[in-house]
């Protein structure tokens, strides 16, 4: 039996996801079905690991448009006056850290402290994001309007 058995990833992470978007981007998220795949054919995920008590990662998946939206959304802009990817790319990192720190903050009152690592960002079209050997992992699709995203986690207890 887990160490984290007591911990319901799951719904910390839809709360996780749920506040953070609410909170800072002001938008309405609610839970629904998506596979990193159906996201659309080119998509921006943002990550950001644990260490400590526990181990693992937390990942944020949106397509294109979505990231767009979220970018805008974040930077009080429309989003044809986005001026460049990085722009994108540092509100898709800065947004999984988010999430990670919230989640962090629900572990670290569990009694598993950990520190985050800096958010890094993938994108592209038709690749897999893999991680094994984890204790605990769950997968929660979401959607915001029209918009579908995708938030993992896979941790584990350190030694």
């Amino acid at each position: 039996m887990s160490e984290l058995n007591g911990i319901d990833l799951k719904n910390c992470l839809l709360n996780a996801i749920v506040d953070v978007f609410d909170t800072m981007l002001s938008m309405e998220v609610e839970a629904g079905e998506s596979n990193p795949e159906e996201i659309t054919d080119s998509r921006i995920v943002g990550t950001v690991g644990f260490a400590g008590k526990v181990m693992g990662c937390v990942s944020l998946h949106v397509g294109d448009a979505f990231a767009e939206n979220i970018t805008a959304a974040m930077l009080g802009m429309e989003p044809d006056e986005i001026e460049s990817d990085e722009e994108i790319y540092d509100v898709i990192g800065e947004l999984s850290n988010m999430l990670g720190g919230d989640l962090k903050s629900r572990l670290c009152d569990a009694g598993f402290d950990c520190q985050l690592s800096i958010p890094s960002t993938t994108s592209g079209s038709n690749f897999k994001i893999e991680s094994k050997g984890w204790m605990e992992q769950e997968r929660i699709g979401f959607t915001s309007g029209n918009d579908k995203g995708l938030a993992e986690i896979f941790i584990k207890t350190g030694d």
